[in-house]
């Protein structure tokens, strides 16, 4: 159908297929559009990710019922609704309808996995520039995204560890865990694990759990570590295996666990914590109290433990005990040879232990021996003793006071028998002649036990009190006797073995007098004091043990926990009745040693365990505990003594009331090396000054001995007072002993003064001194110090005043000598103290020719009158010698002539203290 329109007023004539346009007027041909798209009504579609184009189902055709009809029955545009869709429809061909989906950018399965939007086909209108034209309906269309396996699995842990006790075959010991990025249940999932290590006992399924194939032992190992991968279902392998650690643990026993069996000890450290992770594994059990005894075994260290080493006497001063005791038992010596024949247990630490074994015994000497014994006195001793073998055990006597001859009374003694300790007092014959106790009898275990224990029996007769190791015991049986009728038979006081002054044999032959009852056994310390008991405390110190257990902490145990030590405190007993709260107790446990240089060795820990649980007396066996602390070896002093070794005094002063003070320079200084951990990054390597104490230093005389009716060598017991300080002396020299610091030694040498009231025959006196620490085991160098007497001669006139050499002193050389601190080590001295002994030689001779000089003026202005009859002293300089001469004759001048001489004998002795080579005076 064709039509004509009026278009401006103008005249349009149909003509066939054409619009003919009259005038001027455009015509234009137009088509009617009548019908709409027309599209399916859903679509489902498929894009695999990573693509562009999907696949729909059905194709995307859009017809019109107005083809063939151009522009009208045509497709132009295909348009979809939905927010974000990441897609676009694209006409193919415009005719036929036909049309693709495709994404406009990668789509990503992982971000979503499914899409649904609005889709409408949209005709061409009925002409070029699409107008009037028409849409279908709306259709929805669904999109699936298809996955790709572009991920590897990924294991949820990156260790695994689990546990297994031994000899038990596990369904499942543990389960590991993969994951998958993938977003299709294909390549999400894991379908498969695999053991990656192979030659295990081990076994895992596909769901990741792992097995024991076979039983395993603790004894053979203890852990495993195995490698495990997993795979998705796409067969793609895990990125990275990981590693699962099993531990094998033994059968549950109860015990003790998480200690080490040693445990160093640095000393000087204090207390150091033995079991600072230990607890006790009780396999679940419910408990209703646990017990614990920790013991200390050092019965091999020292005399039972560790103790100070120092002598018995330096201990009894320490301690506060009173004077006057007698050593028995003394270290030999020139002056106490009785023991030289004893022998010795020298792998003790500078203790001094005597061993008899049945063979050995001394005789005391008479003017060592206390002849004052009354009612009251002590008898003390350390004594190690074990059963006596045989069936009828001997008497074994430590000690025994017994007619010298002809009779074989026993005054007193001290022995054992039969594991009795047994004291006899048989008291001298009085105005009554009636018994009296006699015998006082004890039996302890620690008689014969084979450890050391220190004894000391207290006489307060008839009393008589027996203390072991601190702890007193009442004797429990005491025999009575007649009292020893008196007589002019000297005496004999033995050790080791009782003096048999008459043995009668059985056809009543008389033997020589000779040793019974030896004893078999180790003594040290064997001391009598008369006319005093010891106290309580003065015991407890003697005997007292530097080390041994402690608790740290005490105030953060449980309320619950109860303890106590035995009086040496090598035993704690630890009780309580939670597990836990005895568990925090012993982790609190520690080793003390307060000696400044301890014992170093081991020290055996033994620990029982007993445990309680509800209704039951025991339920649970606690195997003991072995174990050792490793005490180390502290480092070593080296104890220097110095000071000016040679020293010149006129014999004037020597024959003073107080003589002189040869070691007023002296000083004593102690260095140890230091380790790496003791000094800082600012120091180095070297020596560190340590401060300790001293037990004895020894004055002795080189050469002669002292010949006590013309000298002397002594100290005032003032010099002593406030110190822990005691001294004796004899020909041979002086002792100061005690335990004190050096500071106080130092002071108490100084104080050492030397007298010779005869000093015409002496020319020179030369001692030596040593200290020791703890009783020799550190000993000093040997200071050697030389006194030389100065002799004045009888001024005489000379003609010649100035050739003829002074007759007041000798001179005096020496080689040039700088003395170091160091004793054992010379060399020059530096150039700041080669500057101070200049100055002070030139600020001498300063003096001096102000001296000499004032006396050439004075002379000068006196005899201007009568110079031919009198000579002026004078005063000659050359380059060896200051030559001082001085006219006897002019007694006026005296004074200042004595000032002079005064000045040079200072100067001299300065000299001779700092050992230089001086110029001689002349």
């Amino acid at each position: 159908m064709r039509n004509v329109k009026v278009l401006n007023s103008d005249l349009l004539i149909n003509a066939g297929s054409f619009v003919l346009k009259v005038s001027l007027s455009l015509c234009v041909f137009l088509t009617v559009n009548k019908h709409k798209p027309w599209i399916e009504t859903s679509y489902h579609g498929v894009i695999t990710e990573n693509m562009d184009t999907v696949l729909l189902d059905p194709p995307l055709v859009a017809l019109d019922k107005d083809a063939p009809v151009p522009y009208a029955g045509e497709i132009c545009a295909f348009k979809i609704y939905g927010q974000d869709t990441p897609f676009e429809a694209v006409v193919l061909n415009r005719t036929s309808g036909e049309g693709v989906l495709r994404a406009r950018g990668p789509v990503d399965c992982e971000s979503q996995k499914e899409y649904t939007f609005i889709i409408q086909a949209y005709d061409c209108g009925v002409g070029p520039s699409g107008v009037d034209w028409k849409k279908s309906h709306k259709a929805v269309v669904h999109i699936q995204v298809d996955d790709v396996n572009e991920f590897s699995p990924l294991f949820r842990e990156p260790l695994y560890r689990s546990s297994v006790i031994e000899g038990k075959i596990y369904d499942s010991i543990l389960q590991v865990e993969a994951w998958d990025q993938d977003c299709s249940p294909q390549y999400s999932q894991i379908c498969n694990y695999e053991m990656v290590t192979a030659g295990t006992p081990f076994a895992i399924d596909r769901n990741g759990n792992i097995r024991n194939t076979e039983r395993l032992t603790y004894e053979k190992q203890q852990s495993y570590r195995i490698m495990v991968s997993a795979f998705d279902c796409g067969q793609k392998r895990a990125k990275a295996d990981v590693a699962v650690l099993i531990e094998v643990k033994p059968v549950c026993k109860p015990g003790w666990q998480g200690w080490n069996k040693r445990v160093d000890y640095e000393p000087g450290t204090g207390s150091r914590q033995l079991f600072p992770k230990m607890h006790l594994e009780t396999c679940g059990g419910p408990l209703s109290g646990v017990k614990a005894i920790v013991q200390l075994q050092t019965n091999h260290i020292g005399k039972g433990c560790d103790r100070e080493t120092y002598s018995e006497k330096s201990l009894q001063k320490l301690c506060g005990a009173a004077s006057g005791s007698t050593d028995l038992l003394p270290a030999p010596s020139a002056s106490t040879n009785w023991t030289a024949s004893l022998v010795t247990d020298s792998s003790r630490d500078s203790d001094l232990i005597y061993r008899f074994d049945g063979r050995q015994a001394a005789n005391v000497p008479d003017h060592v021996v206390p002849q004052n014994l009354t009612d009251q006195f002590t008898l003390a001793t350390w004594m190690k003793h074990g059963p006596s073998p045989g069936l009828r055990a001997e008497k074994e006597t430590l000690l025994c006071n017994s007619d010298k001859t002809e009779m074989n009374r026993h005054h007193y003694s001290l022995y054992v028998h039969n594991c009795r300790l047994v004291f006899l007092l048989r008291r001298d014959f009085s105005q009554l002649d009636t018994f009296r106790p006699a015998e006082f009898h004890w039996k302890l275990e620690q008689i014969c036990d084979k450890e050391w224990h220190y004894y000391v029996i207290n006489v307060e007769f008839p009393a008589v009190t027996l203390f072991v190791d601190g702890v007193s015991y009442e004797p429990y049986l005491v025999t009575d006797d007649w009292p020893i009728h008196s007589s002019q038979i000297d005496t004999q006081l033995t050790v080791g073995a009782c003096w048999q002054g008459q043995f009668v044999l059985f056809r009543g032959e008389v033997s020589n007098p000779r040793f019974t009852q030896y004893f078999h056994g180790s003594l040290s310390g064997l001391t009598i004091r008369p006319g005093r008991i010891e106290t309580q405390k003065v015991i407890s110190c003697l005997q007292a043990c530097k080390e041994g257990l402690d608790i740290n902490s005490l105030e953060s145990l449980a309320k619950d926990i109860k303890f106590h030590f035995n009086p040496a405190q090598s035993v704690l007993v630890v009780e309580g009745e939670d597990v836990d709260n005895i568990n925090t107790a012993m982790t609190k446990v520690s080793y003390i040693n307060s000696r400044q240089f301890p014992t170093s060795g081991l020290r055996r820990l033994h620990i029982t365990t007993s445990v309680q649980c509800f209704g039951e007396d025991t339920c649970l066996t606690i195997p003991d505990i072995k174990a050792m602390v490793m005490v180390l070896q502290p480092s070593e002093p080296r104890i220097t003594i110095a000071g000016s070794n040679r020293l010149v005094r006129p014999g004037s002063e020597l024959q003073g009331a107080m003589g002189v003070a040869p070691f007023k320079e002296l000083f004593i200084t102690s260095t140890v090396m230091k380790g790496d951990g003791d000094y800082t990054d600012s120091e180095g390597p070297g020596v560190m000054e340590l401060m300790h104490n001293l037990d004895y230093c020894d004055v002795l005389v080189i050469g002669d001995e002292l010949d006590l009716d013309r000298e002397s060598l002594e100290i005032r017991h003032s010099a002593l007072l406030g110190k822990h300080l005691d001294a004796t002396n004899s020909t041979s020299g002086i002792s100061i002993y005690g335990v004190d610091s050096m500071a106080h030694y130092e002071q108490a040498l100084k104080q050492v003064r030397y007298r010779n009231w005869k000093p015409a025959a002496l020319t020179e006196r030369r001692f030596r001194i040593t200290c020791s620490e703890l009783n020799g085991r550190y000993t000093s160098n040997e200071f050697i110090l030389e006194l030389s007497v100065l002799h004045r001669s009888v001024l005489v006139e000379h003609v010649n005043h100035m050739v003829a050499q002074p007759q007041l002193m000798r001179p005096v050389h020496h080689p040039l000598m700088i003395h170091t601190l160091n004793s054992h080590t010379t060399g020059a001295a530096p150039p700041t103290a080669t500057v101070i002994i200049v100055v002070c030689i030139a600020a001498l001779v300063v003096i001096v020719v102000i001296g000499v000089y004032r006396i050439h003026s004075t002379q000068q202005n006196g005899s201007k009158e009568d110079e031919e009859d009198t000579k002026d002293p004078e005063l000659d300089w050359d380059t060896s010698a200051l030559n001082i001469t001085i006219n006897p004759m002019e007694v006026h001048h005296s004074h200042t002539s004595s000032s002079v001489l005064h000045g040079v004998d200072h100067f001299n002795m300065a000299a001779q203290r700092l050992d230089f080579n001086s110029s001689s005076l002349a």
